[in-house]
């Protein structure tokens, strides 16, 4: 009995109890949802997450904060950011041998060869450049070659309002005569024969298709002449292609002048300055087919431009970033820039069209480089205002600055890009910088789940082979204008120090060292992905145009429609 009245006694002490500790346990959990309801969210600014990290051979995983924050210095490097690697062991060479006949003694004199060029500024110089080798292949006189003034711009400039015809005319009087327009005949104006050829067309091409007309109707024209010419031709010619290119072709003392004081002035604020090709306009984006996430009025303001180009087929947006096809953001030009060693403190020319999404595109690479500056605002509307109405003058001002530059980025492998890269290949091997798109987009796409200095050195990594460096691309790859490769030469090496000549202004002609054609290291990276290259390729053979108010590539085709369209 007395266990029994223990035992009641206990239960009854229980269930008095019972409603404090459920009093209790309710008051936890009112208080538990109060403090996750008014409790501060995480720092966004921070960008907080977990990343899970394998501690070396064991396996268990551990949840650990990490931070993507964009520091403001370049951090250390382990190479000079302002200079290639070996650069003063390379240098231009073009001077013709001994083997090349003077032009007075292989010219016919009945035969005249004029050129209408095609597209804008650099697309018209690379015309021009192949102009002067096809005469000489077809041992014709040469008539100075006229411009595209019925393109996108309307620009009315005629060659002498862009180059220097004298200079043009007796820099290259050994390899070809040239004269400014053709004799008349028989005391009219002389109308030459009108014709094209097939584009990548060489030295065989040109003497079966070209020269019967010529040697029929003894003038001829060749009409929207653009990548007209082969990349591959023998070494002679493609040496010639580089005395034009880097030599003959001179501008006028009005664009020198002006871009010459444009780059003064960007060394007046930095010892260093980047040049930066931004190609971002709306009419890039849309004909890449790139989505940038701007929801529905990205896709309508885009897709209405889109629409100009009724040959243009859709493409998947996801799949043109996969594949490198699409231009970065400027935000993400920053990123690679900062990641590659640029501090805030860097300056930075620009050389763009209306950006899409102006201020607010813009806004991210400004905050990571704050030195930020145009031709806009380097100089006044009164300087300026004699160049303004024309655009391949405007965008003569942009290519003396960027050639100039320490370092040059291009955002995309258009005309100006692919010149000026030869260009400064050519004169020393300046640091030009392609960003390794391909590679690049997964790592943006993720980089929040990874810490800056991880992100930093993968940029590096993937961005090797794409800095332009001497042996960087295997001679003979790519657009000759951008891989002169038969036009540079490596001092020989002994004893770790080069050879006396070495360190000379690059500049300079007559050097006599051969072009080194050994093997070179295959690295992934260090070579242009043959399916960009094939890309690149097929839109110039589909006629089609990707470019901006500096660099529109307004290239022909065999489409009779998009001619049309074209030539509207």
């Amino acid at each position: 009995m007395a266990f029994q009245r223990r035992r009641n006694s206990y239960y009854n002490r229980l269930r008095r109890l019972l409603p404090l500790i459920c009093a209790f346990s309710g008051a936890l959990l009112i208080l538990f949802a109060l403090l996750s309801v008014f409790s501060p969210p995480p720092d966004v600014s921070d960008r907080r997450i977990s990343k899970q990290i394998n501690y070396g051979g064991n396996d268990q995983k551990k949840s650990i904060p990490v931070v993507f924050r964009v520091p403001t210095s370049g951090g250390r490097s382990d190479r000079d950011i302002w200079r290639s690697w070996n650069a003063d062991l390379f240098y231009g060479c073009c001077n013709a041998s001994t083997k090349f006949p003077n032009a007075k003694s292989i010219t016919r004199s009945d035969r005249y060869l004029a050129i209408a060029t095609s597209g804008g500024l650099n697309q018209q110089r690379t015309g021009i450049v192949d102009a002067v080798v096809a005469a000489r292949i077809l041992n014709a006189t040469l008539v100075i070659p006229k411009l595209d003034q019925k393109s996108y711009w309307k620009d009315a400039s005629d060659f002498s309002h862009i180059f220097q015809v004298d200079w043009f005319i007796s820099f290259l009087s050994k390899d070809v005569k040239i004269i400014e327009q053709l004799p008349p005949k028989g005391g009219q104006t002389w109308t030459p024969s009108r014709m094209r050829v097939p584009r990548k067309c060489n030295e065989k091409c040109y003497i079966n298709r070209v020269l019967p007309v010529l040697q029929k109707r003894h003038a001829v024209q060749l009409n929207k002449f653009d990548y007209r010419l082969s990349n591959k031709l023998r070494d002679d010619l493609q040496k010639l292609r580089c005395r034009v290119n880097y030599h003959a072709l001179k501008f006028t003392d009005p664009i020198l002048k002006m871009g010459n004081e444009l780059v003064r002035r960007m060394r007046l604020r930095s010892k260093h300055y980047i040049a930066l090709h931004l190609r971002f306009e709306p009419d890039m984006l849309a004909f890449s087919g790139c989505y940038y996430g701007g929801g529905d009025k990205e896709k309508k303001e885009l897709g209405s431009i889109r629409r100009r180009w009724k040959t243009l087929h859709v493409n998947n947006p996801e799949k043109q970033r996969r594949q490198g096809r699409c231009p970065l953001t400027p935000e993400e030009v920053g990123l690679m820039l900062r990641a590659l060693g640029y501090g805030s403190d860097v300056h930075i020319y620009v050389a763009s069209g209306e950006v899409y999404g102006g201020e607010e595109s813009l806004a991210p690479l400004k905050a990571l480089f704050p030195h930020f500056y145009s031709k806009d605002t380097i100089a006044t509307k009164e300087e300026l205002e004699p160049f303004a109405s024309y655009s391949s003058r405007m965008a003569a001002l942009d290519f003396l600055v960027c050639d100039e530059s320490d370092v040059f980025v291009t955002n995309n492998n258009g005309n100006m890009a692919r010149i000026l890269a030869g260009r400064r290949r050519y004169f020393g091997h300046k640091p030009t910088i392609r960003p390794n798109a391909k590679k690049l987009y997964k790592l943006f796409l993720s980089k929040e789940n990874t810490t800056w200095e991880e992100f930093g050195s993968r940029v590096r990594t993937f961005q090797k082979g794409f800095m332009g460096e001497p042996k960087e691309v295997r001679a003979g790859r790519g657009e000759f204008h951008e891989n002169p490769s038969t036009c540079i030469c490596e001092d020989t090496i002994t004893d770790g120090k080069s050879k006396e000549g070495g360190g000379m202004d690059s500049r300079k002609l007559g050097k006599k060292n051969k072009v080194s054609n050994g093997e070179q290291k295959e690295d992934e990276d260090a070579e242009w992905s043959s399916d960009y290259e094939e890309d690149q390729t097929d839109l110039h053979d589909r006629g089609l145009f990707n470019g901006t108010r500096l660099d529109y590539e307004d290239i022909s085709s065999d489409d009779p429609e998009l001619e049309e369209m074209l030539s509207d």
